[in-house]
């Protein structure tokens, strides 16, 4: 008997990853385009289904169809799990499954985690995917206890204990998905909650731990909140998410005085600002009807937007780390040094190459994507652009014009929100191929720049 042959290919770590979301994808269009996943038992478009499955299991938030008026309880429990399962990650549940079968994690299973979640080293795999799920867990539970609060008066016991689950994880999972729509006054988030300061709070709590990262809260945790044994990334993570909260509140707060804002009394205005600062860095919600933004507004939004949360996080965008790590090597450049130093450490030179090439990757595919429906529709370019960056970035904000684009640019943002969401890294490995031998490095040469 002939031993059997080893498969000539075999898919490496990144195309799992890859290739986990797609499947999640293709399954949830599956489900979506059932007819009793429709509120009107109708089956739902291909191009349709296939948009709200991406952007569910992307968390993303951009829709063509109001969540509650077209979708069935089935179809929204469909687009919850999605969400959950695109949030906590497809890695996740596959390694909870292994250690449920009692098995243990092997090598290959390993590695695949720590692309996906950052872990630098082999050891507490199992207990990071653990803490990932209980921690989840607790966190949207605690959420939508708190949600209950305000949702079970508003809309009854079931209702109440319903949008309070689906909101909390969306939330969490920096999804941006809402349920607040009705015939008549559909993709209307949650502006009716703008002055609601435990709805407003709440949800902006959930954002911001959920875009912070299992890793950095995971730490935080080990380290008994001891700011001096954190590791270097979780403070940094820290300190930059911190800053670009409170100062793009402060911003929020001065753009819109007078615009979005006008006429609201100071709280109402100071929750929005806070909601904005937290919900534009990859959620989706919205206090604020995003159209009647101010111009400084829409561009602070922008940047927001592009930079996102942090890795191994529900978050979007190039992430607060590399956003840290193009700035301090841009001061550094500047101060004519070659390394970054912080503090007693020096961060690894080619950490600043691979953050630009992130940050070009991103822009390009983010005004390729806007070239390509500026010319396919007739709608503005600022409207255009900011779908088109709420899609590389994972966020959902929308101007309004997502329901009314062809098939094309529809295609085009659903291609951007799997980029966004698997990662430019992640892509571009799971396409690369191997070399067999080792790059021969050439003769070095010189380019004038600046």
């Amino acid at each position: 008997m002939k031993p059997l042959k080893k498969p000539k290919f075999k898919l490496s770590v990144w195309q799992y990853l890859a290739l986990g979301y797609l499947v999640m994808i293709v399954l949830g269009c599956v489900l979506l385009l059932l007819p009793f996943s429709s509120r009107e038992g109708q089956a739902t478009t291909f191009i349709g289904a296939l948009f709200t499955s991406t952007s569910a299991t992307c968390v993303t938030g951009l829709i063509t169809y109001d969540t509650f008026t077209h979708w069935s309880v089935f179809g929204q429990i469909v687009i919850l799990l999605l969400i959950q399962m695109g949030g906590l990650g497809f890695t996740t549940f596959v390694s909870v499954v292994i250690l449920l079968m009692r098995r243990g994690l092997g090598v290959h299973e390993r590695r695949i985690m720590m692309q996906s979640y950052g872990e630098n080293a082999f050891h507490g795999v199992g207990k990071l995917i653990k803490r990932i799920v209980l921690g989840s867990f607790l966190v949207e539970l605690t959420g939508a206890l708190l949600l209950m609060i305000r949702f079970i008066p508003d809309y009854g016991a079931l209702k109440g204990i319903y949008f309070s689950v689906f909101h909390a994880v969306s939330a969490f999972c920096n999804a941006g998905f809402d349920l607040m729509g009705t015939e008549g006054a559909e993709f209307v988030s949650l502006t009716g909650y703008a002055a609601d300061p435990l709805v407003t709070l709440v949800i902006s709590a959930l954002i911001v731990v959920g875009g912070l990262g299992f890793c950095v809260w995971g730490d935080v945790i080990d380290c008994k909140f001891n700011v001096k044994k954190f590791h270097l990334y979780t403070k940094i993570v820290l300190l930059v998410s911190a800053v670009l909260l409170a100062l793009s509140t402060v911003l929020y707060l001065g753009f819109e005085w007078n615009a979005s804002c006008k006429g609201a009394p100071f709280g109402e205005k100071l929750l929005r600002s806070i909601f904005n600062s937290a919900t534009a860095r990859t959620a989706g919600f919205s206090t604020t009807d995003p159209a009647l933004l101010s111009d400084s507004g829409y561009l602070l939004t922008l940047v927001l937007m592009f930079i996102g949360g942090s890795s191994g996080s529900t978050a979007g965008g190039i992430k607060v780390g590399t956003f840290a790590v193009i700035i301090m090597g841009m001061v550094a450049a500047f101060r004519g040094r070659k390394d970054i130093n912080i503090g007693k450490r020096r961060l690894q030179p080619e950490l600043v190459t691979q953050a630009l090439a992130i940050f070009a990757a991103y822009l390009f595919m983010a005004l390729t994507g806007t070239f390509i429906i500026c010319a396919a529709e007739t709608a503005g370019f600022m409207s255009v652009l900011f779908e088109t960056v709420s899609a590389i970035g994972t966020v959902g904000v929308s101007l309004g014009i997502t329901p009314s684009l062809g098939v094309l640019s529809q295609i085009v943002l659903i291609l951007l929100m799997y980029a966004g969401r698997v990662g430019i890294l992640t892509l571009a490995l799971a396409l690369g191929r191997k070399r067999g031998t080792a790059e021969v490095r050439k003769p070095v040469e010189t380019l004038f720049i600046g």
